[in-house]
């Protein structure tokens, strides 16, 4: 298998709300990468859609008066309109767990895990928190609720089920940690993760009784229950790729035991899911685990968390609407924390625009540009991604540091109009036009280095910005329009 492939993926949202500014942050960031690793010269497989099973679904479905499979679609193609707004990615495949052959692949991987013998059947008792779709042991409640739903009663349910034998895997998966260091981004994720399962691990339900909760892919030769939502939604990482019946396109980009190539990126409330519980099913499947989980935090709003009930809840569409969606997507990728919790505001987002868009990328093109035209300079530059001027740029994106690469490009940004303000060329061309000229031909090949830079993070303007370079005799109108 070649090593030159490239598998992410999102995990997929519930079709339970419209799309939130929590969505746009890990599509935005999964972009980058995905953008990153093709500009790198991989085939990259990008992987997102839509959640579309479970009890939080069923139960809004009903409450609008819809059939559970019409409210899906009614919701999927929401999230399919988000992913265009925010300018992601063409070719990225979009999957839902509602298809056809996701819900044959989930059947034939519960197949696959009950033959390894860890899916068997019991009577148990539960504290179960709706908004997670987890069940909930005492110490990871505070003050007896849910930490991430307050506002939500847990549920006690008593009822037959089927479980997975996550406990048959505690040592597997710290073997497995121990020998892939950097499996979960950031580091204090990852010990996060490792104190969980050396703390030990209870098995988990895997599925529902059907005559509670009928919306949900059906448990192999038991008409009585459905699986429980996080089995089969976890599934579409690899259904997405033709699992299991196109070995070749599974092989190529999720991996194979000697080469995993899959990353997953996930927020701070999947950590456990992604990076524990998938992993131990794929150990029991006998499927090849995944490469890396990349945790990113939360968006807050003027320090608190986002909710409804507070009125501090953002619509991605409304910041596109205002900032365009490269100035999201700025917002997202440079003013955001990577891997912690980021506060959103529109005051701050304006700042950001303001000073790291309109005066800062955009005049410095427009500036560099105007005085190039004004010299009869025509620069055309060949860069490449590999070459030694993207080393910093390319060993903050290896490691998935998106804020740290976009400050890197900002950085080119301040080295550039700090030459100008120091050497003025638009003077000096009047005293000494071979030094000018020599000045702003630097400052153009910069600009060149700077367009590439950019097309993970705001594919639009790079665009923009290479029609510039290409064609620098046409009039340059600002990148940004100004906002009030």
């Amino acid at each position: 298998m070649e090593k030159n492939n490239f598998y992410i993926t999102t995990t997929l949202p519930y079709v339970n709300a419209k799309p939130h500014m929590g969505h746009a942050l890990e599509f935005v960031q999964a972009d980058v990468i995905a953008r990153y690793q093709k500009l790198l010269g991989k085939r990259v497989f990008f992987n997102t859609g839509t959640d579309e099973h479970g009890q939080k679904i069923y139960t809004k479905a009903n409450e609008v008066g819809l059939d559970p499979q019409a409210y899906a679609d009614e919701y999927a193609e929401k999230f399919k309109i988000i992913l265009d707004k925010l300018n992601i990615s063409k070719d990225v495949h979009f999957i839902r767990t509602t298809d056809k052959h996701h819900k044959e692949a989930a059947q034939y991987f519960w197949n696959l895990c009950k033959e390894k013998g860890d899916i068997y059947k019991k009577t148990y008792k539960i504290k179960y928190c709706i908004g997670c779709e987890l069940e909930k042991t005492d110490s990871e409640l505070l003050d007896g609720v849910c930490p991430e739903h307050p506002n939500l009663v847990l549920e006690d349910r008593e009822e037959e089920n089927y479980f997975f034998k996550f406990s048959n895997y505690e040592k597997q998966l710290i073997s497995f940690y121990e020998k892939y260091q950097d499996f979960v981004v950031p580091d204090f994720r990852f010990n996060e993760i490792k104190n969980f399962v050396k703390n030990g691990l209870s098995d988990f339900s895997i599925s529902r009784l059907k005559s509670k909760m009928p919306w949900g892919v059906a448990v192999p030769d038991d008409d009585t229950q459905v699986m429980y939502v996080w089995f089969d939604a976890l599934i579409n990482y690899i259904s997405t790729l033709g699992w299991p019946e196109d070995k070749e396109q599974f092989t190529t980009y999720w991996g194979d035991k000697d080469v995993q190539n899959a990353v997953q990126i996930a927020g701070k409330d999947n950590l456990r899911q992604q990076s524990a519980m998938w992993q131990a099913m794929l150990m029991s499947a006998g499927v090849p685990t995944s490469k890396q989980i990349i945790i990113h935090g939360f968006i807050v709003s003027a320090g608190q968390k986002m909710a409804k009930s507070l009125g501090n809840v953002i619509d991605p569409y409304e910041v596109i609407e205002k900032f365009g969606t490269d100035g999201l997507r700025f917002w997202l990728t440079k003013e955001m924390n990577t891997f912690e919790d980021g506060d959103f505001t529109y005051e701050k987002c304006m700042d950001a625009y303001i000073s790291g868009l309109s005066n800062g990328l955009g005049n410095l093109v427009s500036r560099t540009m105007k005085m190039a035209q004004s010299a009869g300079l025509n620069i055309q530059k060949e860069v490449s991604i590999h070459d030694e001027a993207f080393v910093i740029y390319r060993k903050y994106l290896d490691v998935y540091e998106i804020k740290k690469a976009a400050e890197e490009i900002w950085n080119r940004i301040s080295i550039c109009d700090k030459k100008i303000q120091e050497t003025e060329p638009f003077k000096l061309i009047k005293t000494d036009e071979v030094g000018a000229k020599k000045i702003l031909t630097e400052l153009v090949e910069q600009i060149w280095e700077i367009e590439l830079m950019l097309r993970p993070f705001l594919p639009e303007t790079a665009e923009k910005i290479s029609a510039i370079l290409k064609n620098p005799q046409n009039p340059i109108t600002p990148l940004f329009p100004r906002i009030t």
